[in-house]
């Protein structure tokens, strides 16, 4: 099963004009939806004079958790193609935001579905891509006679050591790749007065 997912590195914007309507896509990397909320309000701020801002994003290694909104345009024409463009990139923890200024002119449904899929595209096009590691989060308690064994395995493996606290009971919070995170632990639990428990 694959522990990777690909995302983005940082902020980045794009624009689509057509018949003097304005369509400026920023692409955002996130991870929760508490920062998406964040990033909405500052963008309705930002931009308060323009017509719709309208969204999709995809969260979690997997994308499983996502939402498109149209925010006021004919349904269908701006959130989907959004999320449309994510799928095909193969992107996740990222949110999308197409931020509109009406020139006038209707651009009917196929119009507007183009302008918010290729305004998406051109953000996308702007952004740095990256691969994700997904790691799993543990909290290892042990003795301090155990200091050196669960050390010296520690070192054996990419390990991210979150913290550690070196007291009578000694623990260790670390991140494991995924995929090596049983395998790991198994090794772990072998020692003597050790417990393994995620967090």
């Amino acid at each position: 099963m694959s522990d990777t997912y690909k995302t983005i590195a940082a902020r980045a914007e794009g624009l689509y004009k057509e018949k003097g309507s304005r369509f400026i896509a920023f692409a955002i990397p996130v991870e929760t939806e508490e920062e998406i909320k964040t990033h909405l309000l500052q963008l309705r701020k930002e931009y308060h004079d323009a017509r719709h801002h309208c969204y999709a994003y995809r969260l979690g290694a997997d994308g499983g958790v996502y939402r498109t909104n149209d925010d006021g345009e004919p349904s269908g024409t701006a959130g989907r193609p959004i999320y449309g463009r994510l799928l095909s990139a193969d992107l996740t923890n990222i949110l999308v935001v197409v931020v509109r200024y009406f020139g006038g002119i209707k651009l009917g449904v196929s119009g507007l579905t183009n302008a918010y899929k290729l305004a998406t595209e051109d953000a996308l096009a702007n952004a740095v891509l990256e691969t994700r590691i997904v790691k799993a989060r543990y909290e290892v308690h042990f003795s301090y006679a155990q200091m050196n064994a669960v050390m010296q395995l520690m070192k054996t493996k990419d390990i991210e050591i979150k913290t550690t606290d070196f007291n009578a009971d000694c623990r260790i919070t670390f991140a494991v790749r995924q995929n090596d995170a049983e395998a790991f632990k198994q090794q772990l639990e072998k020692l003597n007065e050790v417990e393994v428990v995620p967090c």
